[in-house]
């Protein structure tokens, strides 16, 4: 593959490439040496699970590591103690040791769903930072000036509000740039949010007299709503490790001009095949064809071609031709009748009375396939029970 065939992959989907001209110097170099390139992508491990959203940046990793070169998965658990400050705008709350172990763990086994854990530096910045002494850092601070620091868009927005800012998120951004001198990264990825701490590992390379790393951003992907960012606060989120059936429902849910921006950032397809794609629907073809394929392609990358496969049959079966799941979870309550209201909370369908009656009074509830109408309706469980439907994916039979 010749240097242009690899950048035009490795550009694709992405906002940011600091430099351009640097990259293309390290690839010629690799390629003549023979010596990969060392590429770096740090995550904080500061929920237990990963949404497609977070796959963006993992997936040029991906990238990377087809390309024959040396991708390091970096798992901030000193960092994840300090509290990542990008794009808050209060101080986030640090992590335990204990909770930071323990969603590593989890975090390593979603990556490598995407990743070749054989070909995979998987490294932890606890090495280097654990052994930090105070004088060291003072060292590390002094190579940079709180002016530099305090641009920091973060930081100017809550000066601006008058806002706290406590002195540890100051020294986040150093602790992220120490980390690309200590693993001597070619390269380092990050989302748009992270540009700040992406340049200060560039400037403290320079600082330690290592040639500066390239530095490329990814977009933050749209949610499920096509506005907001994918965020599980907002349940706009598609997680990794949702069975199969939900996904496939999920990703069926957006819209037609959401979709081409989940096929440029969550498939390998280029944008020469993703432009026919369009042609084809601009020719008449139905986009819907073209979201089922997307959805298998999500859905095999996390949980492989046979349950992708499977996935669209029940969705064809479920949603098109109008049929209810052959499997239902059965669930046993105490009492022959119970308020709908009540009965959706008490089952788990709904997290509180006011989401059931939110949901009933939307028409998003059925029981027995018919619309429920009114929360305080009363549901008998006698003999074969109920069946609960809430939304398009979620079925419950209620017996007593």
């Amino acid at each position: 593959m010749t240097i242009d065939e690899q950048l035009a992959i490795l550009k694709k989907g992405t906002v940011d490439l600091i430099r351009e001209d640097d990259l293309r110097k390290k690839l010629e170099r690799a390629a003549k040496t023979g010596k990969p390139l060392r590429v770096k992508l740090g995550l904080d491990p500061t929920a237990p699970d990963i949404h497609i959203g977070h796959t963006v940046v993992i997936r040029k990793l991906k990238a990377f590591q087809e390309l024959g070169h040396t991708v390091i998965f970096l798992i901030g658990d000193f960092t994840g103690m300090i509290g990542d400050p990008s794009g808050k705008n209060v101080t986030r709350p640090p992590l335990s040791r204990e909770e930071i172990n323990a969603n590593a763990e989890t975090y390593k086994a979603q990556m490598f769903k995407l990743l070749d854990p054989e070909k995979t530096e998987l490294r932890f910045n606890g090495e280097w930072m654990d052994k930090f002494g105070a004088a060291d850092f003072i060292k590390l601070c002094a190579k940079t000036t709180v002016k530099q620091i305090l641009e920091r868009d973060d930081f100017t927005k809550r000066m601006a509000e008058e806002k706290p800012i406590s002195l540890h998120e100051l020294l986040y951004p150093l602790v992220q740039g120490y980390d690309s001198v200590a693993l001597e990264a070619d390269v380092e990825l990050g989302g748009t949010d992270q540009k700040f701490n992406l340049l200060m590992g560039r400037n403290l390379q320079r600082e330690y007299s290592q040639e500066p790393q390239v530095i490329i951003t990814t977009p933050l992907l749209e949610g499920l709503d096509g506005v907001n960012k994918m965020s599980k606060s907002l349940n706009n989120y598609i997680g990794i490790n949702e069975p199969p059936n939900d996904m496939f429902g999920k990703v069926m849910s957006i819209s037609d001009d959401l979709m081409w921006r989940y096929y440029e950032l969550l498939t390998d397809l280029s944008i020469s095949e993703i432009s026919n794609l369009r042609s084809e629907v601009e020719g008449g073809k139905n986009p819907r064809d073209l979201k089922v394929s997307l959805a298998r392609s999500i859905i095999k990358d996390f949980h492989g071609s046979e349950a992708a496969a499977l996935a669209a049959e029940e969705f064809e079966r479920r949603f098109v031709k109008k049929e209810v799941p052959d499997e239902i979870e059965e669930r046993t309550v105490e009492g022959p009748v119970h308020r709908l209201a009540d009965l959706l909370v008490q089952t788990g369908l709904a997290a509180s009375k006011g989401e059931a009656r939110r949901l009933i009074d939307q028409g998003g509830v059925k029981v027995n396939g018919e619309k429920a109408s009114a929360a305080n309706a009363e549901v008998a469980l006698s003999g074969e029970g109920v069946l609960l439907q809430v939304g398009k994916l979620k079925f419950l039979r209620v017996r007593n």
